[in-house]
């Protein structure tokens, strides 16, 4: 079907396939913000008879959000105020987990690395919490909110079996691996705005796994340019395109069909997702958010004919921030 379309259609193939102005900490909060430890810095009790505190934690939290995930930072921003700090150390906790793989030369490492987040959550539910800026946020969301451990667990558990430099099986695999990680993180921020709902969960099933999708396909050039190649393998067999196609950045049909039927996946994940507006409550949409920019990606990508290696498709949405306030504001993901 794919390839008939590019064929017989010139430019972009349908399918049906958008917040807050720039926002920074104030600049006198960098200073101790920098200071504080990393995950790797040496861990120690916060306990003390006035309570534990960590200077500044909340800050370093959305500094590391707006600097690796600035869509999560848009998004966090928008969240009811008495769950804008949990929100954003949910989202920290991600990309600290998410930056392991690329910021380390050995797996060794970065299970050693990822060992260290399992002992921080069994200690963040001991109410004994790491000196580490994230996870004293992240224990301060789970006293607050009660949240479950489990989701935790999953994602750097998923995140560890990840470390593998191996592209994807199937397009099922990937589905599995955002479910376990980008779902199970939407699940968690149900939980944080004290929603709990079937049709809520189904709706974050699908959105994560479009999640994990899109981010499969945004991190593609950046992958090959490391001479990696993660997408899943099953559908470049059916193209007939090799990794190789992928390092040279072809740019042939076959290539092209890929990364359609890839995309196209993740659009009918959000179109499923989605089928369950009008049931979801409405003090769910905070967690959805990311639709916008997933729809975002999605939309380019179709105007380029689904050029993965595309210069625009690199380029920040200057309206992102606009657009997401518009759908927080009509109550809409």
């Amino acid at each position: 079907m794919a390839t008939s379309m590019l064929c017989s259609v010139p430019g972009p193939r349908p399918f049906g396939l958008a917040s807050l102005f720039r926002r920074r900490p104030p600049r006198d909060a960098w200073e101790p913000v920098r200071r504080l430890p990393g995950p790797s810095a040496v861990r120690r009790s916060v306990a003390a008879a006035s309570g534990p505190v960590i200077p500044g934690s909340h800050l370093y939290c959305l500094e590391l959000l707006r600097k690796r995930d600035y869509e999560g930072y848009l998004c966090s921003l928008l969240f009811p105020a008495e769950c804008q700090k949990s929100a954003s150390a949910l989202r920290a906790f991600n990309v600290e987990l998410a930056q392991v793989k690329d910021s380390v030369s050995e797996k060794t490492i970065g299970l050693m690395r990822m060992q260290f987040w399992k002992k921080a959550v069994e200690d963040i539910y001991c109410d004994n919490p790491p000196h580490q800026p994230v996870a004293f946020e992240l224990w301060k969301a789970v006293k607050k909110h009660n949240l479950t451990k489990r989701w935790l667990m999953r994602i750097i558990d998923e995140r560890e079996k990840n470390l593998d430099d191996k592209a994807y099986r199937s397009i099922q695999e990937l589905e599995n691996y955002a479910e376990n990680t980008q779902s199970s993180l939407l699940y968690l921020t149900l939980e944080v705005l004290g929603v709990k709902d079937l049709h809520a969960d189904h709706a974050a099933s699908h959105i994560g796994k479009a999640q994990g999708i899109v981010t499969c396909l945004r991190a593609t050039p950046y992958h090959s340019s490391r001479r990696q190649v993660f997408l899943p393998m099953d559908v470049c067999v059916q193209h007939g395109v090799s990794q190789e196609d992928f390092l040279r950045r072809n740019q042939d049909k076959n290539v092209r069909d890929v990364v359609y039927d890839i995309a196209s996946q993740a659009h009918s994940h959000l179109k499923h997702a989605r089928s369950f507006h009008s049931s979801v409550p409405v003090e769910a949409f905070p967690a959805f958010l990311q639709t916008v920019s997933l729809e975002d990606y999605l939309k380019k990508i179709q105007r380029v004919d689904f050029d993965i290696f595309h210069p625009s498709l690199q380029q920040r949405n200057t309206l992102l921030p606009l657009t997401l306030y518009i759908q927080s504001w009509r109550k809409r993901y």
